[in-house]
């Protein structure tokens, strides 16, 4: 029995300290995630950007390799010096991994939901023209921290502004991710209203999806019959927006095609 039971310490001892790298390893990883899922990709824009995917691999595969390399290099019989080098190293190494996937997270993040005239786009961070970042309105912040923003697009000044966007859309630069065009929503509501449909005409284009939309809306405290709708531009999908027949207010969205 005693032959073995330096053996049985020795993985005791490491077990122990891999359980513990697990468990600060969750806490940040649910503090990342807090910051993620509740201010940059909050419902719907983590459906509809892609950000649950990309973070959920990213943390995955931190939360295993740190406390699987603290299992591998964790000895008590090394000096104390030399281990707590060891640890440090480690967890410079797991930050670091989760910095940058946080770092690219937040580059992929949705920063606008924006009115292009007829529909919605989402807009995310890497999407925004950087020449254009200069012409953003004082009073619009044009790469926001604290989550997406609700904007609309000016009307064009002439015929030249508009061929020029159009152009420049064509070539990958949306209408959406110019911020030389951006005002604030609530100057755009008389548009809205013009362009919106009765949210009723879904359940006849829908008839298979009528029991989603009205639950959707139920959920809302609405009904098809008092609201209206637009489609909207995801990274991944496109999905439909509903909003008040008064205010334009958005009011529910869902994973409908609508256009």
């Amino acid at each position: 029995m005693n032959v073995f039971s330096p053996s049985l310490s020795f993985w005791r001892d490491r077990l122990q300290a891999s359980a513990i790298h697990l468990a600060l390893s969750l806490s940040i990883a649910m503090l990342a995630a807090m910051l993620v899922f509740g201010v940059w990709y909050p419902y719907p824009y983590r459906e509809m950007s892609g950000g649950r995917e990309l973070f959920l691999l990213v943390v995955a595969v931190d939360i295993i390799l740190g406390p699987l390399i603290t299992l591998i290099v964790f000895n008590r019989t090394k000096p104390l010096p030399e281990l707590r080098r060891d640890l440090a190293v480690v967890a410079i190494l797991q930050l670091s991994a989760l910095g940058y996937g946080v770092w690219t997270v937040s580059v992929a993040r949705p920063v606008h939901m924006v009115f292009e005239y007829d529909r919605f786009r989402v807009v995310h961070a890497i999407d925004v023209a950087p020449e254009l970042l200069a012409q953003t309105p004082s009073s619009i912040n044009a790469l926001p921290l604290t989550g997406p923003t609700l904007l609309a697009l000016r009307p064009f000044k002439d015929e030249k502004e508009k061929m020029d966007a159009t152009l420049a859309a064509l070539q990958g630069v949306s209408l959406a991710s110019r911020p030389d065009l951006w005002q604030p929503y609530a100057q755009n509501i008389p548009d809205v209203l013009k362009v919106a449909s009765p949210a009723r005409e879904l359940k006849t284009r829908f008839p298979d999806r009528t029991a989603e939309i009205e639950r959707v809306l139920a959920d809302a405290g609405r009904k098809p019959e008092d609201v209206l709708f637009l489609p909207m531009v995801g990274r991944k999908s496109f999905w439909t927006v509903f909003l008040d027949p008064i205010t334009a207010d958005i009011v529910a969205t869902m994973p409908l095609d609508s256009f």
